[in-house]
């Protein structure tokens, strides 16, 4: 008889997972600094980084 091998499984990457959303523009956008002031536009600024992949955003109000 022949012998029995195991099953190998491949490990699971989330990292591959996580690039790929944020490669086709699904961030998990979170406040990353709150209300730093703009002094040339005279606003807060409220800056967003992804969390999968540190892309950073800013949104004047």
């Amino acid at each position: 008889m022949a012998d029995i091998l195991p099953f190998q499984r491949k490990p699971k990457t989330p990292a591959t997972k996580r690039s790929a959303l944020c490669a086709n523009g699904h961030h998990r956008w979170v406040v990353w600094q709150s209300k730093p002031f703009d002094v040339k536009r005279g606003k807060l600024v409220t800056v967003y980084r992804c969390e999968r992949c540190g892309a950073e955003r800013s949104e004047s109000k």
